[in-house]
């Protein structure tokens, strides 16, 4: 009863939105400028019967998810090292303030410049999401309980041990939120660097394509298909971790 609720309640602010949209275009008149939900689901429809569109959108899907699973276990590692390495955060904790400083745009351009365009969106995507999981898990390291750490010492756990039922349970809720804001960083920029590196066989150089041929029906369908896509990676990270939780209990 509760999901249903909750359903109908999301089903009717999406109907409200697009009730929004429908009323700003049909009162602009445009459709050729600013399509309405009716052309823009025609122009999905239409996109989706074709292979090329598939094919776009699944290297988009496996560039991007390449980069956030490197990212997240370089993150990983790089936090256990600079809360377990003596000397390890002073030496790597600039490159991190650089990440974070830097535009995606320019590092996009720059990495464009050394990487091949299908790789470009990977490393990216990787580049955003690494200062992200990294900052969250070290912080959750450096979190953890120090009585709970000096009764682990005195009942002599083993590493594996400290790790499985100490490190693991405290750090987990950081760091599976990192990993869904991550996530969102990580579908946004690999599209933007696609957009800009106009990579084959990708959404972003059909969307960059739909705006420099005035396909505006198409550019909202692409734009469609990213907003649906991010729903999709949202909700099945979401489920992989209501399902690892009720794994650990």
């Amino acid at each position: 009863m509760k999901q249903m609720k909750l359903f109908l309640r999301r089903a009717l602010v999406g109907a409200f939105w697009i009730g929004v949209w429908w009323a700003i275009a049909f009162f602009v008149g445009l459709p050729k400028l600013l399509p309405g939900p009716k052309e823009t689901a025609l122009a999905f429809a239409r996109l989706c019967q074709t292979a090329e569109f598939w094919r776009s959108v699944g290297f988009t899907l496996l560039r991007v998810a390449l980069g956030y699973g490197f990212a997240v276990a370089a993150g990983v590692l790089l936090a256990a090292g600079c809360h377990w390495i003596r000397g390890v955060e002073t030496l790597l904790s600039p490159l991190r303030t650089v990440i974070r400083a830097t535009p995606v745009s320019s590092f996009i351009l720059l990495v464009w410049l050394w990487l091949k365009r299908a790789h470009v969106p990977v490393f990216i995507s990787f580049l955003m999401v690494l200062p992200i999981i990294w900052t969250a898990a070290q912080e959750a390291l450096d979190a953890v309980d120090g009585d709970l750490r000096e009764m682990a010492r005195m009942y002599r756990f083993s590493r594996w041990k400290k790790i499985r039922y100490l490190y693991i349970p405290s750090v987990r809720p950081a760091f599976m939120a990192a990993c869904m804001t991550g996530l969102g960083f990580a579908w946004k920029s690999g599209i933007a660097a696609e957009v800009i590196a106009l990579t084959p066989d990708s959404v972003g150089k059909h969307l960059s394509d739909a705006k420099n041929y005035l396909e505006y029906p198409d550019l909202f369908a692409w734009t469609l298909t990213v907003i649906l896509l991010s729903m999709a990676l949202e909700a099945g990270l979401k489920a992989l971790a209501r399902k690892r939780k009720g794994v650990d209990k």
